[in-house]
């Protein structure tokens, strides 16, 4: 191999590192696995400890809280999202866990490669009046859902961000809504058109196996 070849190759080699950090926001592999596992652990502590936690709040609860069991981090599952507006917001009613059902509006939707498959979720914003007013709730189940993941779905927390055309959907920071450690707690349930067909074997799994 001449140099001429071994500086195409050198160039080529560092084109590809700068597509591959585009895509996953600058991260290494290495970094973006110790920052999961360092929200995985503050959240664990709030779990244990916090007042505010599912398995403190009720103290006549049975439930004890051991550890939550999650995938490994995989930033193949942190995808970047077409956000489609959605021109004519239509209010979703969804049914919850304890049977109130529970107001939202339409935002946008998420369109994503994911698996070789085209994928859609619907993203909703809060209606209720308070603190979470008109910040975004998506919810969505998968065909881990009830196998290896809570089977009422799994919730993903996003930013609004005016004008924005795309948005990350970090899978990894996947989480169970509280109902899913407690039966004292309301939960929406994810829209139908949430319910994808593809696995996604990332973030949290099931509280109890």
């Amino acid at each position: 191999m001449n140099s001429k070849q071994i500086i195409i190759l050198a160039v080529m080699a560092f084109l590809a590192t700068i597509v591959y950090y585009s895509f996953t926001g600058g991260e290494s592999p290495e970094e973006y696995t110790k920052l999961i596992a360092r929200e995985r652990e503050e959240k664990k502590q709030f779990m244990k400890n916090d007042e505010g936690s599912p398995f403190n709040a009720n103290k006549d609860s049975v439930t004890k809280f051991t550890t939550l069991n999650y995938y490994a981090p995989d930033l193949a599952y942190k995808v970047v999202a077409n956000l489609v507006p959605i021109e004519s917001k239509k209010i979703v009613v969804l049914a919850t866990s304890d049977g109130v059902e529970k107001k939202y509006l339409e935002f946008a939707r998420a369109e994503f490669t994911l698996d070789g498959k085209k994928n859609s979720l619907l993203i909703l914003e809060v209606m209720d009046a308070g603190p979470y007013r008109g910040t975004l709730f998506l919810a969505f189940a998968d065909a881990t859902s009830g196998e290896e993941t809570y089977g009422a779905g799994r919730y993903l927390d996003l930013k609004k961000v005016p004008g924005a055309t795309s948005i990350t959907l970090d899978f990894n920071k996947a989480y169970n809504p509280y109902c899913a450690y407690s039966d004292n707690f309301s939960c929406p349930f994810p829209p139908r058109e949430n319910i994808l067909t593809i696995a996604v074997k990332a973030g949290e799994k099931k509280y109890h196996d």
